[in-house]
């Protein structure tokens, strides 16, 4: 009974085994293949060729550029490189030749180079650098620090083109405008932008005070000044002057004098040495900024102090009389000016940029003046500084 028991149970555990095997070969037959799989980028296809633009936009574009093109190879050789050397006493390195550079152009057939003053401002010799590659000597002929110009006069056998000034009146915002000059000693660099504003009142680190500087954002850089800035029919509307830059390169404001200011200008340049500004004779302090305002009047310019022999003094014109107790100055009577020539005036620029931009000594102008509680009309005829 036993053995026969035992042989159950061992067949039992055979017929398990093989359906167990059975099993296991049923999953694999029904297993899928493993198939390696390779990644293939489709096949590049080549963009379709855009058209090309209308002829007629072609032309267009092409006559613009041929517009620069004729005005530089017309233009360039009247703008000159003008190179400042000068000489210091260093107690390190004895003497010390220092060099800088700028640009000009030319003003007449006989050899005068418009430039800014502070180009050549305190230079022993100064060089101008002709189109040709001719260096000639140039001797100063005269300069005005107000407006940062300044006349030199070269000799020479090369013939001179003089660039003709246009009417900077006419200039508006917008207006392409190029200039040409010398950037870090690049010769005759062409840089084109527009106007970007006018009037602009400017106050340079060199003394210059413009009260209508053209404003544009053509790339001016150091070593342009005292290039023209020209229309695009090649006529010098300004002499590029200053750049507003932190680190002193282009940043797409720069400033030009005018070419109305230069007409008026160079011809006593040339003639005088120098250029006499209009005056009034007088000192004056702003109210509401640099002094109390009084209770009649708000706004204007006390007169602080009168040139006793001045065109101010000979017309009446009283000033303040000063007193001062402890750290505090009292101010007691005095004439207040609020317009000229019935244009408001309430600053010290006010005064200074009407009177230059609009008179020459002998012309005679009306101050509206606040005397105690009246308001007087007193004509003065201007001196020259």
């Amino acid at each position: 009974m036993q053995r026969k028991t035992a042989a159950y149970l061992f067949t039992l555990m055979l017929m398990f085994i093989s359906g167990l095997a059975l099993g296991m070969g049923a999953l694999a037959l029904s297993a899928p293949d493993t198939v390696a799989y390779t990644y293939s980028p489709p096949a590049y296809q080549q963009p379709p060729t855009p058209m090309p633009l209308p002829e007629e936009m072609y032309r267009e574009l092409d006559a613009r550029d041929q517009i620069i093109i004729n005005l530089y190879e017309r233009v360039s050789p009247s703008v000159v490189h003008i190179i400042s050397r000068s000489r210091a006493i260093s107690p390190f390195y004895g003497i010390t030749n220092r060099e800088g550079t700028g640009s000009g152009f030319i003003y007449d057939a006989e050899g005068r180079i418009i430039t800014n003053l502070h180009v050549i401002e305190g230079a022993d010799e100064v060089d101008v650098i002709l189109a040709n590659g001719e260096a000639v000597p140039a001797r100063f002929v005269g300069a005005d620090r107000y407006y940062d110009l300044a006349v030199l006069q070269i000799d020479t056998e090369t013939p001179l083109v003089p660039l003709p000034l246009g009417n900077s009146d006419l200039v508006r915002v917008g207006q392409t405008v190029i200039a040409i000059g010398n950037p870090f000693g690049l010769e005759r660099t062409l840089t084109t932008g527009t106007v970007s504003a006018l009037n602009r009142r400017l106050e340079t680190d060199s003394g210059a005070l413009i009260g209508s500087a053209i404003q544009t954002d053509a790339a001016i850089n150091p070593g342009n000044s005292g290039g023209p800035l020209l229309d695009t029919r090649g006529n010098v509307i300004g002499i590029n002057t200053a750049i507003n830059s932190p680190s002193g390169g282009s940043v797409g404001i720069g400033f030009a004098v005018p070419s109305n200011i230069i007409a008026r200008v160079v011809p006593d340049l040339i003639s005088e040495g120098r250029y006499l500004h209009p005056t009034l004779g007088v000192q004056v302090a702003e109210l509401g900024s640099e002094i109390t305002p009084g209770d009649n009047v708000q706004r204007g310019l006390l007169i602080t102090a009168v040139d006793p022999k001045g065109p101010a003094a000979q017309a009446g014109i009283q000033a303040t009389q000063i007193t001062r107790r402890g750290f505090r100055y009292y101010f007691s009577g005095g004439d207040v000016i609020v317009a000229i020539d019935d244009q408001p005036t309430y600053s010290r620029k006010d005064m200074l940029l009407y009177i230059d931009s609009n008179f020459r000594p002998g012309d005679t102008v009306t101050l509206t003046v606040v005397r105690g509680h009246d308001t007087l009309e007193i004509p003065v005829t201007l001196g020259a500084q």
